[in-house]
């Protein structure tokens, strides 16, 4: 960790609920980005983290924008800074609601036309900052003010549909993690073009778990192979340092459920069908990478 500045651009007491770890993942975000950036914020729940002018909380300029709208602010955004010759840091920090749903238009837009710029979507697997309603990358099973009895579709694989734009960089990451968050914002902001973090939000009202516990539930997340941390520059694929282990042997996927009351009402059938959905990316991602594409 002592590779992390120790300069701020998230200050204290900002708006977000207790064991908030999106803001904890923006802190380092920035920390690795320095004061050469701009924030695109569209409606999510950073957009309430921030606070109210003139005292918010973020210590760089921020542009609050519409659901729909990040990514093509940002395209706009990157046009000008690239033609006045300037090196801004251009990122959009958006919840899936606004990647996955809501902005997922604007999103392959921007790759498509290979925009200068980093999104991250920080996934807390439902549309937090409005009640916790379900989301598309809401989890089989998960409870959320729209799916009462727990939701019956599938969340929706929004990495495999960033990967076909061909972005030269984009990775995952989990706020437990976040030297290898840093790392990977540092390594994104260094390659030209259009680059995609996903990063896994534990939520404590949202997920329902006590608001101590969110560093626990993201690194249970990993070693149970629920959430698996990579990186893909230029096409090739690696496992990052903490997703290593779960690969060859995770810890039952029971561990990261039981300990979320957002799960209560899942079935065994679900939890069968969550397990084979996690094999069969832990399969994919270990075929890849044994056996890379020329």
């Amino acid at each position: 960790m002592t590779e992390i500045p120790k300069e701020e651009f998230v200050l204290k007491c900002t708006s977000a609920c207790a064991g908030c770890s999106s803001s904890l993942s923006l802190r380092y975000v920035l920390k690795a980005a320095g004061p050469e950036s701009v924030l695109v914020v569209p409606a999510c729940c950073t957009s309430v983290i921030q606070g109210i002018y003139p005292r918010t909380a973020v210590n760089i300029p921020v542009y609050n924008i519409a659901f729909a709208a990040a990514a093509a602010c940002a395209s706009g955004m990157s046009a000008s800074y690239q033609k006045k010759g300037s090196k801004m840091n251009v990122i959009v920090y958006a919840g899936d609601g606004g990647t996955v749903d809501i902005g997922l238009q604007a999103l392959s837009g921007a790759f498509e036309r290979e925009t200068n710029f980093l999104y991250i979507c920080y996934d807390n697997e439902a549309y937090g900052n409005t009640g916790m309603q379900r989301s598309g990358s809401t989890p089989l099973g998960a409870i959320t003010t729209t799916t009462p009895g727990g939701k019956v579709h599938s969340k929706k694989d929004i990495d495999r549909i960033v990967e076909a734009h061909n972005p030269p960089y984009m990775a995952t990451a989990c706020s437990s993690y976040p030297l290898d968050l840093f790392q990977k914002v540092k390594k994104a902001l260094s390659i030209e073009g259009s680059k995609f973090i996903h990063l896994l939000s534990p939520c404590p009202p949202g997920w329902r778990y006590p608001t101590e516990k969110s560093i626990e539930v993201g690194k249970l997340a990993v070693k149970t192979g629920a959430w698996i941390l990579w990186e893909r520059e230029h096409g090739a694929l690696r496992i990052s340092g903490p997703s290593r282990a779960a690969m060859k042997k995770p810890a039952p996927l029971e561990e990261y459920l039981k300990v979320q009351g957002r799960f209560r009402n899942i079935t065994p059938a679900q939890v069968q069908e969550l397990q084979r959905a996690i094999d069969r990316t832990r399969e994919r991602i270990s075929c890849e990478v044994r056996s890379p594409c020329p």
